[in-house]
């Protein structure tokens, strides 16, 4: 069956993607047969409504889900394929409590004309009375007129009638109310390099979230990928190499709690949080093998500060420094010292780790920043034991950011690798030296403000 998803005009790139993302988790096959990064709407093909219905209750970027009754450029042409595709199905609607109602996307219709546009159908003969608050059956007519984003941008003309109308029977609304809840402004904990809701829930469905599912971010933060895994039901794990980031400041916490338990509790998410723990991917204490189904993560970029990693700088245990009888590493307040760590070998390092730690067919989704000139064409860090699902792009000005998903591929299966990225590791012990993304970014001081905190 074809069905209408109505999208929000935003995040264009992540759209397509979080709803295929979606198909794959609930085992439906999808087909897009029309989709278009400047228009609302997309036209898909599923099993049938079930499957419509649980890809559409998961999606943050889509609204709603229609029945498709029909399409055309001009009304002659959608009345012709709603009595070819759906006159079956009237029967069925004909006593219902339905609403009838008219929506356009960038264009104006007059109460009158979508009178008559509704009465245009009244060959469908519903006989239920109205109801345009919580009716039974929605049917609705939708109209789409040229945006002037799309004239703008790719130069579309204008136009004074619709481009293509549609119409069908509503079915379900999407899980995009969630973002009001999950709103930065209104969480407990959040620091300058917290991800923001919409997205954090976004990565969680790229990387198949779900009930009875384990996910770990081993650049916690404050959790906010953690939260969004927990939302959607899996269970989660977390750890970062400075531990006051998730714990919070002494003042923050409440009852010896952690700062980032505030966030659980605030959407009464505590029972998926396991444990969090200060590591890093060189030095982990999980083991290495298939436990993780998903591996959420926004990397540290190492502008503002260089990338670090626990050690010494110059690989040399040092004695033990010990403050009142105790060692000072088994003190609470106690901080690792670390070591410099290059941009290349940390992108090498997390794939390498999730190849280790993902059960076959688990999820990596990380992101990645790069200059927006090159956000197309820059190549993708590849592993062979693991497939590149997709890649989408959040523009800035002149950086971006891409969200990485790969697949850990089931033992025996390898993918090509030849068009992804060769490491070469950077020699030094500064941070310049091992960035060659801080160097492009310093190259230019006043870009600096552009790139996203992280």
């Amino acid at each position: 069956m074809e069905y209408l998803i109505r999208f929000a005009q935003c995040h264009e790139n992540f759209r397509k993607p979080e709803i295929q993302a979606l198909a794959t988790l609930v085992g439906a096959d999808i087909e897009f047969l029309s989709y278009n990064d400047h228009s609302p709407y997309c036209v898909v093909k599923l099993p049938d409504n079930d499957a419509a219905r649980a890809i559409i209750k998961r999606s943050v970027l889509a609204k709603d889900i229609t029945e498709l009754w029909g399409q055309g450029t001009n009304y002659d042409e959608v009345h012709a394929a709603v009595r070819q595709r759906s006159s079956d199905r009237w029967a069925q609607y004909r006593e219902s409590i339905f609403s009838f109602s008219v929506d356009t996307f960038a264009g104006k219709r007059s109460q009158t004309r979508k009178s008559e546009i509704i009465n245009s159908f009244g060959y469908m003969a519903l006989e239920g009375p109205i109801r345009m608050k919580n009716p039974d059956e929605q049917f609705l007519v939708m109209e789409e007129y040229v945006s002037d984003a799309e004239q703008s941008l790719i130069g579309t003309k204008k136009i004074t009638e619709p481009r293509i109308i549609y119409m069908g029977r509503f079915l379900a609304r999407s899980d995009r109310d969630t973002i009001v809840k999950h709103d930065l402004k209104k969480r407990r904990y959040i620091s300058t390099t917290t991800m923001d809701a919409e997205l954090s829930l976004v990565t969680a469905n790229m990387a198949l979230a779900a009930p009875g599912k384990v996910f770990y971010d081993p650049f916690v933060g404050t959790g906010s990928f953690l939260v969004a895994a927990a939302h959607f039901g899996a269970l989660t794990l977390g750890s970062d190499i400075d531990p006051r980031s998730f714990r919070g400041k002494d003042e923050e916490r409440e009852k010896g709690e952690i700062a980032a338990l505030r966030n659980y509790k605030q959407y009464g998410l505590e029972s998926k949080m396991m444990d969090l723990f200060t590591s890093d991917l060189t030095n982990t204490p999980l083991r290495n093998c298939g436990l993780l189904d998903g591996i959420t993560c926004d990397p540290p970029y190492g502008v503002r500060e260089g990338l670090r990693v626990l050690g010494t700088r110059d690989g040399v245990l040092k004695e033990p420094v010990f403050i009142d009888g105790v060692a000072a590493h088994y003190r609470p307040d106690y901080i690792a010292p670390k070591r410099p760590y290059g941009f290349e070998a940390m992108q090498r390092d997390i794939l390498d780790f999730a190849v280790r730690t993902l059960v076959p067919n688990g999820r990596l989704a990380m992101w990645m920043p790069t200059a927006s000139d090159e956000a197309h064409k820059f190549p993708v860090p590849m592993h062979p034991n693991l497939e590149v699902v997709n890649v989408s792009v959040q523009h800035f000005q002149k950086w971006s950011r891409r969200l990485m998903t790969y697949r850990r591929l089931p033992d025996g299966e390898t993918s090509d690798i030849t068009q992804g990225r060769s490491y070469v590791d950077a020699e030094g012990v500064m941070a310049d030296e091992l960035n060659a993304f801080r160097r492009k970014v310093y190259a230019d001081n006043d870009q600096l403000n552009e790139v996203p905190a992280s």
